[in-house]
């Protein structure tokens, strides 16, 4: 038998030399990309944070490389962090072997990153825009949601809020009145009493401080009735005004995470359309590098565009030359929008795709097919008969923008018989055409459908779809941590930098490969006498 022999462990013994952490990191690892990206940033902006003075202070670079590597690698918390920085080679490699405990991390992050983590992120696309990864001419733009870290029965609805808060003004009136009854008759009283206006909070305030100067001339009743109004029904109306206040222009908030809006998420455990917590992130991509990003409150995509392409010029001072985004983001405001701003919109509308079907190209009854005729202004509907101008309707979005669309009324549909088919209203059929969105929609046809659109419409699919698989399901990026819409915006920029470095990281490992293949092949050649 032969003499095992087992490798000499030498864990307990001293050295003379320590050897060096540098070199047990391999040549490709992403850990060095982290470190060259954070030394070339210009951090001047969190430098000016700090007052001097007291003890030394860990140095933000430092702070910085622990915090995009641990997001690079998939670790979110500031204890696991912590726990990494004292375990982990390429932690201590980085912090050189300081090791700030997790409240520090935490503060920093929170604190120190609150004003900065956007300059940041621009300066590191500005640099893969050096290095030939992405030009920043072109964005390709989706939305998707991401839950919060709130509880999903934590609900607030603005429709209860204000069927609630409309019974408690009609109990308030009551009382008041029946108050009324016993007292003394003034003008401040009527008005309210008689007032079909809400009542606020301020309001109320003053009368019941008006009325307890009156208690000693109030019997019990009275005096009960005054103190239900001041103890019961004014801390009421005031909680409401405040859950409207926090609401805004939503229909509903989250109670421990009150930026977070109820929103129908396709994570949907239950399968029965339950709505939860969460926020609206935005991106736009290039190459499947996350150019630029926006958190918003509102479930809708429609309404985000405008929105993101205003902080790409911002970040940028230049605006990209073709954005391409799906069906959600074809409104009239935002077609106008980018066409005053010169920008190639590859953004579909929500009947793109149906259009294009033979049934839809087919019917009859549709507007799109119904014939008519510019010089007089009239539709002519499938039985012959004219539909005439009866005038113009102007409808204004949640965010202002005032469209126009002009209705048709056929003159009679009584006794027609394909009325069943036309239409299923009780009167005339009336049909609303809105001539901008229809001019602006050719043209978004006629680019989709071209060559070049062909193209993007086939490369948005793998542009910001893959980059949100890359983020939620292999770096585990579900649900978020941090509470409120500033941290929000933090947590999500710093995972956007680390899957930018990741990637980064990947396309610059794939070279080296090459690189080394190159050599070894050379080599190869020069041993068999071959020209290479």
């Amino acid at each position: 038998m032969a003499k095992i022999i087992f490798k000499e462990l030498s864990s307990n013994q001293n050295v003379l030399f320590p050897s060096n952490i540098y070199e047990r990191i391999p040549a490709n690892h992403p850990v060095l990309i982290v470190n060259q990206v954070v030394d070339a940033l210009n951090i001047n902006c969190l430098l000016s944070k700090y007052k001097g003075g007291g003890t030394s202070a860990y140095h933000p670079r430092m702070l910085l490389k622990v915090l995009f590597y641990g997001y690079l690698c998939n670790i979110y918390s500031c204890r696991k962090l912590a726990k990494a920085l004292e375990e982990n080679i390429y932690f201590m490699w980085l912090s050189g072997n300081s090791t700030p405990d997790f409240r520090t991390i935490n503060r920093f992050r929170g604190e120190g990153l609150k004003e900065d983590i956007k300059v940041l992120f621009t300066q590191i696309v500005l640099l893969l825009q050096q290095s030939g990864y992405v030009s920043l001419d072109v964005q390709y733009i989706d939305g998707t949601k991401i839950e919060s870290v709130s509880n999903k029965y934590t609900f607030v609805w603005r429709g209860s809020v204000e069927k609630y808060k409309s019974k408690l003004e009609d109990k308030i009136r009551s009382l008041l009145s029946l108050v009324d009854q016993h007292i003394e008759q003034d003008k401040y009283l009527e008005k309210l009493t008689e007032s079909p206006k809400s009542i606020d909070s301020d309001l109320l305030r003053s009368k019941v401080k008006e009325l307890n100067t009156r208690l000693d001339k109030m019997n019990k009743i009275e005096r009960k009735q005054v103190k239900q109004l001041q103890d019961d029904y004014l801390p009421r109306l005031e909680k409401y005004e405040g859950h409207l206040e926090k609401l805004g222009s939503r229909n509903s908030y989250s109670k421990s995470d009150e930026d977070a809006t109820f929103m129908r998420m396709k994570e949907d455990h239950m399968k029965n359309g339950q709505l939860k917590p969460a926020y609206n992130v935005q991106i736009a991509t290039e190459n499947q590098f996350i150019t630029n990003l926006g958190i918003y409150q509102r479930a809708g995509d429609t309404a985000t565009l405008i929105s993101l392409l205003k902080d790409f010029e911002k970040s940028y001072n230049k605006q990209s030359q073709i954005v391409v985004a799906d069906a959600g983001y074809g409104s009239e405001q935002n077609y106008r929008f980018m066409e005053d701003n010169n920008i190639e919109a590859y953004v579909k509308y929500n009947y793109f795709h149906k259009e294009q079907k033979k049934a839809w190209k087919k019917d009859p009854f549709g507007v799109q097919n119904l014939y008519y005729n510019k010089d007089n202004d009239y539709f002519i509907c499938p039985m012959g008969q004219q539909m005439i101008n009866i005038g113009h309707k102007k409808s204004r979005s949640d965010l202002g923008y005032i469209s126009t669309t002009t209705c048709y009324q056929a003159q009679n549909c009584q006794g027609c018989q394909l009325r069943c088919l036309c239409h299923k209203s009780k009167n005339n059929r009336v049909i609303e055409v809105n001539y901008k969105l229809n001019e602006y929609r050719d043209k978004a046809r006629e680019l989709l459908l071209s060559e070049r659109g062909i193209y993007h419409r086939g490369k948005r699919c793998v542009e910001p779809e893959a980059v949100f698989a890359q983020i939620k399901n292999n770096s585990q990026f579900y649900r978020f941590r941090l509470r409120g819409l500033q941290m929000v915006n933090i947590e999500f920029t710093l995972a956007a930098i680390a899957h930018n470095l990741r990637k980064w990281a990947k396309k610059l490992g794939f070279y080296w490969t090459l690189s080394k293949m190159y050599r070894l092949c050379k080599k190869l050649a020069k041993l068999l006498n071959l020209n290479f």
